[in-house]
């Protein structure tokens, strides 16, 4: 980052007053009733006064929101649902994208977080206990250093990093600032999901050897962009940070930048590390031995730069391997769905669907168990798709602050299960077979691939930790 946001974090983390310390020991060691949400207790169309029946809402833990425009939007309001939060400041680029969570989280919680553009100068409020970080991937890992330095806890959207060496930062961060680090895979708190994983290790299929996940939409073209004058609504310095400065285009900001390179991940990164997470989880894998992948951008000629068809196959060491496909422009489901996840064992197989449900099937393709789901679930939804159990999650986040319990999506497994993705990334932009060492997921012998474990920065934005 510049010399004035290190400036602003140095500040930051050193102006702590005793009270302020007083009131955050006290977060940390006050106990709440809001143990009972841990598996079930959210029920669909939750409001703040049943949450308040339940959890202790005096102590609130206050957060910053990073990026409220589309997804980040409904984050916010998610987070000013929840009783024991208060929503302290909305940061965005765009002062319209502000404007609309301002008046949203206002209207939730009946009070009104302040409008502070530079999430920088956000991290500055001592009373501020954590930042949510649903900007564009490029800032994700740089921003969630920055609020680490700050003293703040994250909240960090899916994926945790742009590219490989941003998420080894992310776990010297938090190893050294010492703070809570919890990345958006919010299907690791979703009850059945939770326990269609529990019945895999228990055998329920017998050993589990290959997982296959997907992801399919229909996303139209982006066209070809024309170079015009940035709209006085953003702040696109900003917007850009440590990314290399590219001219603005009209077809980039908001959703299309995951498209391109120098500030998105492509499919397998935006919606691929869900799936790749969950069978991560269920084969019991840190880091592959071997990644191919194959696809490209075929169905349009227009500026997207990411495949928007690719199929990405991991080896592991303990003689599994899984599979993820991904067609960003083609929406036949696989298996009735458009994501989900199969696990393949010698007794049987378990399917992962769209939401909060499972189905176990016998050899012969009979289904033997079936639980289903009691949320409503949009998966195309890409603003919000599951708020009343995505707020199972943040609860989830909420407990390791006051109480250290444990994260559910802490950011070493983040980290592993979005280099998943990110080496299925490297592999198709190289065109190689990469070999990986199984102990800390790093690429052997192939400078090539090599040069893409980091990124270019903007001369004066490189994150440090």
């Amino acid at each position: 980052m510049s010399t004035n946001s290190k400036d602003s974090n140095t500040n930051a983390s050193a102006g702590l007053s005793g009270g302020d310390e007083n009131r955050r020991d006290f977060i940390k060691k006050s106990i709440t009733g809001s143990a009972l949400l841990a598996f079930g207790g959210v029920l669909p169309g939750f409001s703040p006064k049943s949450y308040a029946k339940i959890i202790g809402a005096n102590e609130k833990v206050r957060v910053g929101m990073m990026g409220v425009n589309s997804r980040g939007l409904a984050l916010s309001s998610n987070y000013a649902l929840q009783p024991n939060c208060e929503v302290v400041s909305i940061s965005d680029v765009d002062s319209r994208a502000a404007e609309k969570a301002i008046s949203t989280v206002s209207e939730i919680s009946k009070s009104k977080p302040a409008n502070v553009p530079d999430f920088r100068k956000a991290l500055e409020n001592k009373d501020m206990d954590a930042l949510v970080v649903a900007a564009p991937d490029h800032w994700h890992a740089p921003a969630a250093i920055l609020a680490s330095k700050a003293g703040k806890h994250v909240y960090l959207e899916k994926p945790c990093s742009h590219n490989p060496h941003e998420g080894e930062l992310l776990i010297a961060a938090a190893k050294k600032y010492k703070n809570i680090i919890q990345m958006g895979n919010q299907r690791r708190s979703w009850p059945n999901v939770a326990g269609a994983i529990k019945a895999i290790h228990e055998g329920v299929i017998g050993r589990v050897y290959f997982a296959k996940g997907w992801y399919t939409n229909n996303r139209a073209s982006i066209g070809i962009g024309k170079e015009v004058a940035v709209p006085s609504w953003l702040d696109y310095d900003l917007w850009q940070g440590p990314a290399p400065r590219k001219a603005y285009k009209d077809n980039v900001v908001h959703y299309n930048w995951h498209w391109f390179w120098n500030w998105g991940t492509g499919e397998a990164l935006n919606n691929g590390t869900h799936m790749l997470d969950l069978m991560r989880w269920g084969l019991q894998v840190d880091y592959p031995t071997r990644v191919t992948s194959s696809g490209g951008r075929y169905r349009y000629k227009d500026d997207w730069e990411t495949p928007d068809t690719q199929v990405i196959n991991l080896e592991f060491a303990n003689n599994t391997a899984m599979t993820w496909e991904g067609r960003s422009c083609n929406g036949r489901t696989i298996e009735g769905a458009s994501v989900g996840v199969v696990f393949y064992g010698d007794n049987g197989s378990l399917q992962i669907g769209e939401g909060n449900t499972y189905q176990i099937f016998d050899l012969k393709n009979k289904l033997v168990k079936e639980a289903k789901n009691d949320f409503v679930i949009d998966p195309l939804n890409k603003m919000n798709p599951s708020q009343g159990l995505d707020a199972l999650h943040i609860q989830n986040f909420f407990n390791g602050i006051k109480k250290g319990t444990a994260l559910n999506a802490e950011i070493v497994g983040g980290h592993q299960s979005t280099l998943l993705a990110q080496l299925g990334n490297i592999a198709i932009r190289t065109g190689d077979t990469l070999n990986i060492d199984p102990t800390n997921g790093h690429i052997k012998g192939n400078k090539a691939a090599e040069k893409f474990w980091k990124r270019e920065y903007q001369k004066g934005w490189e994150p440090t930790v």
